[in-house]
């Protein structure tokens, strides 16, 4: 757990989506309560989910197994209309153009379709390499996403670099061999280090890569 400049050497970069590229916290907290006031559940209000985790995970332990495509569906819907406040934070644009298409995937807990719905409405270039939640049995914090994010680029876990914020995201990259770059919005420093994140930092803005003879070159400013 290191302070300051550090260079780190890896394969390739797995982003998480939400929360690392684009801010979509407030439609998020909009669509959840929502939802939870159409299927009547306690509390509707002040309804929140645990970030970084599937929908369809958690619509599994709040509803009867019949209902759960259509409840996933629905907020699928809901929050690929609702893109009002959604941003690209700060960084990130610069960072996704500095990099090989190859080099480079987005391994997230939302489905392909709202995950296509998100970088469309933030104008965010779609990678080559996807892993969304509806392309694996368990997701995060199981290691499977991960570990199917470093065989899209081809490589093996331990020389990837994740960038996640949260600590559920983080422990899935932990638990699939990868080193964890973590990034400061959604989570304290503290939480992230403590789910097991090698490095933090506060924005992508303290991300540079630059491409080497065996992958990339990572310049972190670390906090």
């Amino acid at each position: 757990m290191t302070s300051g400049l550090v260079t780190v050497k890896a394969a390739g970069l797995l982003f998480d989506m939400d929360g690392v590229l684009i801010s979509s916290i407030g439609s998020v907290n909009r669509c959840w309560t929502r939802w939870a006031e159409h299927y009547g559940l306690p509390n509707a209000a002040a309804f929140r989910i645990e970030h970084g985790t599937r929908a369809v995970d958690l619509i599994a332990k709040l509803l009867p197994e019949p209902d759960v495509a259509a409840g996933l569906r629905l907020i699928e819907d809901m929050e690929i209309e609702d893109v009002t406040g959604l941003q690209v934070l700060p960084g990130v644009r610069a960072l996704l153009q500095s990099l090989p298409s190859e080099r480079w995937a987005i391994v997230t807990s939302a489905t392909y379709r709202l995950l296509l719905g998100r970088l469309k409405a933030a104008e965010l270039p779609v990678p080559e390499r996807i892993i969304s939640g509806d392309m694996v049995e368990r997701g995060k914090p199981d290691p499977e996403p991960y570990r199917r994010g470093a065989e899209l680029i081809e490589s093996q876990p331990s020389e990837c670099l994740v960038v996640e914020d949260a600590p559920s995201g983080v422990g899935a990259g932990i638990a699939a061999g990868c080193r964890v770059l973590g990034v400061l919005g959604s989570h304290s420093e503290e939480e992230l280090r403590v789910a097991g994140a090698c490095w933090v930092v506060r924005s992508l803005k303290d991300v540079r890569a630059q491409r080497s003879s065996d992958g990339l070159s990572i310049t972190l400013t670390t906090v």
